[in-house]
């Protein structure tokens, strides 16, 4: 396959190799996001330079791991001449780099170093011995190019780029790499002749994941796709959740409680409530279910919010994952039970209750990762600040309210969002003014803003022609978010 979209992130490689000084690039991103491809592909026909790529093995021992690399550094620069073995890192740095000053002065090499976290096992000394040899000898040289790279967002965070060691500030670039936006889907799957609808459809199953788009299969409709990824024994969508959190974090089971106690709640669960419930349950520590949580934030799975005017207080999380969201809902209650269902499964359930609260709660996840084509699409500045809003009243002649999505404006005015997922053109009439309405008038009481209130509905499907579609102020449609 050809390395499509990532243009930011191949701006970034490109100037990483053509530098005149020895670079450190450190790459992180959720499992399956495509990074090794991304690097892989980028450098597979450049004939300017050397690519040794070694990649670490999760639970394998140190010995293991420095043999691997070895064995890696002779394919390389020795032509598989079998070499001293070693032990340690300190062996396997050592004579890559004797192999680094001899090679051709004209030669540029990558250093890949993939899933990274996994070759340092406990006891291991790899970063002290990274940060050795990259300060004392491969930061020397410049044609040396390093990468460093790993799925556990939080532990390339932690311990390359906040390194407080000898490594603090040696990177020199880096990528976060993240799922696929809808336009870039769109590129992905051009061959595909998918519709935005179709492409929405998937993206609220998928979230965007570029692994899972390459097993959508020609010939099937959207929901036959669905039913061949996540609704039998071999699904590839069925052990992904297992998988994915048992690679990404130290603490699996935590994370996985935690994103669980989170989807209950499609509003959002509170900090307070989250930091209760886990200590009522008597299972960890409240410093360590705040460590997780930002965890899950780092890899993408959940998100923070802090409620317009609360900088403090009010923070609540919401999954934002669309896969994760998807899995716990539909997947999960079910998956022991695929002998029982029929063909078509996924078919069936399109339209119930059921699938129409998924939908919205997926669908305006969605649209918080495309928050910089609503702006554009409202034509207001990037510094607008997107938030959201909720209130909630103790007291029984006092109505409480939610907004969706909010965007803070520097021209004195506020666009409180409404966000419909629906099938058909979604239909304005009173009711659902009334309501936008009362949600303003509480906002504005609780708030005490004096700005000025725009409107704006977010639509999946459009709005019906009518005469209430001149109360908003924007419609916001799914060609806006490509």
């Amino acid at each position: 396959m050809k390395l499509v979209s990532r243009s930011h992130e191949q701006s970034i490689l490109e100037d990483f190799v053509e530098s005149n000084q020895a670079e450190f690039l450190a790459i992180y991103g959720r499992r399956r996001i495509g990074k090794t491809y991304l690097v892989r592909q980028y450098f597979k026909n450049n004939k300017k330079v050397l690519f040794c790529n070694v990649t670490g093995s999760k639970n394998t021992p140190l010995n293991l791991q420095v043999e691997r690399f070895i064995e890696e550094v002779s394919k390389t620069f020795y032509r598989s001449i079998p070499l001293q073995k070693g032990k340690r890192w300190d062996d396997a740095f050592k004579i890559l780099t004797k192999a680094l000053e001899e090679i051709s002065p004209r030669k540029k090499v990558i250093l890949f170093f993939d899933e990274f976290p996994w070759m340092a096992t406990k006891n291991s000394r790899l970063l002290g011995t990274l940060d050795y040899y990259w300060n004392q000898h491969w930061s020397q040289n410049k044609r040396v190019k390093l990468i460093i790279c790993g799925s556990s967002a939080s532990w390339i965070v932690k311990n390359i780029i906040n390194n407080k060691g000898g490594l603090h500030n040696r990177i020199t670039k880096k990528i976060k790499l993240e799922p696929f936006k809808l336009d870039e889907v769109e590129d992905f799957l051009k061959d595909k002749k998918l519709t935005r609808s179709q492409i929405v459809q998937l993206y609220m199953v998928t979230g965007g994941i570029p692994y899972y788009l390459t097993h959508i299969k020609n010939g099937l409709s959207i929901a036959q796709n669905v039913d061949f990824l996540a609704f039998g024994k071999d699904g590839l969508l069925v052990s992904e959740f297992d998988n994915l959190f048992s690679s990404l974090f130290e603490n699996a089971p935590l994370c996985k409680d935690l994103i669980r106690l989170i989807n209950k709640k499609k509003s959002g669960v509170s900090q307070e409530d989250i930091l209760k419930n886990m200590s009522h349950s008597g299972q960890t520590k409240g410093g360590t279910v705040l460590k997780n949580l930002e965890d899950l934030e780092m890899c993408g799975f959940i998100k923070r919010f802090k409620p317009y005017l609360h900088k403090r207080r009010g923070v609540y999380y919401k999954i934002i994952d669309e896969y994760t969201a998807f899995y716990l809902n539909w997947i999960d209650p079910i998956k022991d039970q695929f002998d029982e269902f029929e063909e078509g499964y996924w078919e069936k359930q399109q339209g119930s209750s059921q699938w129409c609260a998924w939908a919205g709660y997926n669908f305006e996840a969605l649209c918080y990762k495309h928050i910089n084509k609503i702006k554009n699409a409202l034509k207001i500045k990037a510094s607008a600040i997107a938030s959201t809003w909720r209130f909630s009243s103790a007291k029984p002649n006092q109505n409480g309210a939610q907004i969706d999505l909010l965007f803070d404006r520097t021209d004195d005015t506020i666009s409180l969002c409404e966000i419909k997922y629906t099938q058909k053109p979604f239909k304005i009439d009173s009711t659902f003014l009334d309501d936008f309405q009362s949600k303003t008038q509480v906002f504005k009481a609780v708030t005490r803003t004096k700005k000025q209130i725009f409107w704006t509905l977010i639509s999946a499907a459009g709005v019906q022609r009518s005469k209430h579609v001149k109360e908003l102020s924007n419609v916001i449609t799914l060609d806006d978010l490509f």
